[in-house]
């Protein structure tokens, strides 16, 4: 076997770790900490700082790859998995999953993942160990390989070599205007994210809110280069639900006024609302969509909360209950499962966005590029981090390396054809 030795990091996220439920119940920002007692299990405080693990898989040549397991900024909310605890996920790591490393053919990735994910006691690992493994083990059948991690991707789940990039996505954190300026100047497809995650933020009926989608459509236009027409995307963490109420015929309404006081901009509207259960978040943004579209909006809606398996969003896609679903890679799980809910989303004609969290590393993004481009992917997170210089760079910077590679790969094809 290719795989002689397991090596466990304890790394950093590029974020901090949030409890939304105490954020959304009206904790108060005093600097860059919240003010408050948390409210969900696990954390010791509102903000922590994102914790990382690093596995690096030691190859029969003495090369070492790695991936990193991390959770989502919001962990805990929206039935995900708990808070990430570094000491358990290591001690879980080298009891059960670097036995079971040193046992599976690495040049085979879906192979290996399929092996290595197997329940313990009945259970299913925690997603964060298998986002993070699995990027390993994709950087593995690269590297045994002699090819990108995205041809890996392509040979494994039968896709042609991509030849198109894939629309980049920022988002700004509470830093709003400043961080819009830098979106508009480099050009980013898709912008700006918000935070809207609170009341204040989001205005008695949703007038602030409305006002900031203004703002960005005019600055856009203010300093914007000559023909440059990005998508506003905007998450609003289920605050239009929270104010204006979950009647999906009001949300609707509203959602058509933000779009209409922005005409000629794409509108993605992330979490409307969120109705409790997966099964009610399904029933209910179907209805809003099909509102919508019976209106011919340029607004859309985007599917996060109460969608984080594999199985959710199939769930969401076959049922049409969004026009964009966000695949939260660490929610998600193996990257494996990434790449196969962007393929369920185009089999079911619904947008395919490959997103994450600001917790992520630098290493789980560069992979998630590659997941992305071999899928092609309608759109992909900037990340990680809250400061969209660093994430754009490290998104953007691995997609043209990759396209760059891919380019030339095809033409030594061709030559020999």
């Amino acid at each position: 076997m290719q795989i002689e030795d397991v090596l466990i990091a304890p790394g950093n996220g590029a974020f901090f770790y949030d409890d939304q439920e105490a954020i959304r119940s009206g904790a108060i920002q005093d600097g860059f900490i919240y003010v408050g007692a948390p409210t969900t299990p696990g954390f010791k405080s509102i903000r922590i700082p994102a914790s990382s693990l690093s596995v690096g898989l030691v190859l029969a040549d003495d090369t070492v790859v790695w991936g990193d397991m991390m959770n989502v900024q919001y962990s805990g909310a929206g039935g995900r998995d708990p808070l990430f605890n570094i000491n358990q996920i290591s001690k879980l790591t080298s009891r059960v999953v670097a036995p079971r490393l040193l046992d599976v053919d690495a040049c085979h990735f879906r192979d290996s993942c399929t092996k290595l994910f197997e329940p313990v006691e009945h259970q299913r690992l925690p997603l964060a160990v298998e986002y993070g493994v699995s990027q390993a083990l994709l950087r593995a059948a690269a590297h045994l390989q002699h090819k990108t991690m995205a041809e890996i991707i392509c040979a494994e789940f039968d896709l042609p070599l991509p030849t198109c990039r894939v629309p980049i996505y920022c988002q700004s954190g509470d830093a709003r205007e400043l961080n819009v300026d830098k979106m508009i100047l480099k050009a980013v497809d898709v912008l700006p994210h918000g935070l809207i995650n609170s009341r204040a933020k989001f205005g008695v009926d949703g007038q602030s809110f409305i006002e900031f989608v203004k703002w960005v459509a005019t600055r856009t236009r203010e300093i914007g280069r000559s023909g440059y027409q990005p998508v506003l995307h905007f998450d609003v963490y289920g605050w239009i639900g929270l104010e204006i109420g979950l009647e999906p015929q009001r949300i609707a309404d509203f959602i058509c006024r933000v779009a209409a006081a922005v005409p000629g901009f794409t509108l993605n509207i992330e979490c409307p609302a969120d109705f409790g259960s997966t099964q009610a978040q399904i029933d209910n943004y179907a209805r809003i969509v099909s509102i919508l579209d019976d209106r011919d909006s340029s607004a859309r809606i985007v599917v996060d909360e109460r969608c984080n398996t594999l199985e959710d969003i199939r769930l969401f896609a076959e049922a049409k209950a969004a026009h964009l679903v966000q695949i939260k890679t660490p929610d998600v799980g193996s990257i494996a499962d990434t790449a196969r809910a962007v393929l369920i989303c185009k089999a079911n004609k619904v947008g395919a966005y490959v997103g994450g969290s600001c917790t992520e590393t630098d290493l789980s993004a560069q992979a998630s590029v590659h997941v992305s481009v071999a899928t092609q992917a309608d759109m992909m997170l900037a990340k990680p981090g809250m400061g969209v210089d660093e994430g754009f760079s490290i998104v953007g910077n691995e997609q043209n390396r990759l396209l760059a590679m891919l380019n030339r790969r095809r033409a030594q094809v061709e030559k020999i054809g």
